[in-house]
């Protein structure tokens, strides 16, 4: 058994997505290219109903084409997407391996390959350089810049009434202070829960009152 048993498919994955919140959502945004640099970053959210306001769970993916061999370098922005989808995907189902197959295979095509250096294109993964000075970022920068402002997050789930989902709604009372809380879907005013209402924090950050 190899190591790489351990991991689930992203189309696993996803299949497992969809039977679980069959009325759910999945995009993706990329949130920094350069073709010329051969880098790109993208994000992805995941909802569990296509009426929540706020992600589930929000996760990212790097990818450099300089890890891609020769057949899959033009794939390398859907690859990563792919990967992106996966992994957020997997915070919000729950998975012991956060990484998917895919992730674990670039791993080891990058632990294993030898990319050769030219003088008109240098191999980045070998050659001493400064970053900062030469514009290049790198896989330890991006992870960082990911850790510190762009890590995956899990929202809990929206509670639930006898009606269903509560949706989630804000705004600003006449006396300028902010509201917000669940409310329950049900359209005869009368028959409606009582909503969940939260307080906004002075971090910034909705609460249960």
């Amino acid at each position: 058994m190899g190591f790489l048993d351990n991991y689930e498919d992203v189309a696993t994955r996803i299949k497992r997505f969809w039977a679980t919140y069959p009325t759910g959502r999945i995009e993706t945004n990329v949130l920094d290219f350069n073709a010329e640099k051969g880098f790109v970053l993208i994000q992805c959210k995941v909802w569990r109903d296509i009426e929540d306001l706020h992600p589930a769970g929000t996760d990212m993916a790097f990818g450099n084409v300089q890890t891609y061999n020769v057949g899959m370098k033009k794939w390398f922005v859907e690859d990563t997407a792919t990967s992106a989808i996966g992994r957020a995907i997997g915070l919000v189902l729950g998975s012991d391996t956060r990484p998917t197959l895919q992730n674990m295979e670039q791993v080891e095509k990058v632990d294993s390959q030898i990319v050769k250096a030219s003088e008109e294109t240098p191999d980045y993964w070998t050659t001493n350089f400064d970053p900062q000075a030469d514009g290049i970022p790198t896989m330890k920068s991006a992870v960082a810049e990911i850790a510190t402002g762009l890590g995956g997050t899990l929202v809990p789930a929206a509670p639930r009434c006898p009606h269903g989902a509560m949706v989630w709604k804000e705004g600003q009372a006449k006396t300028g202070k902010a509201w917000g809380g669940y409310f329950c879907t049900e359209r005869l005013k009368a028959n409606q829960c009582p909503p969940d209402w939260h307080t906004l924090g002075s971090d910034g950050q909705w609460g249960r009152q």
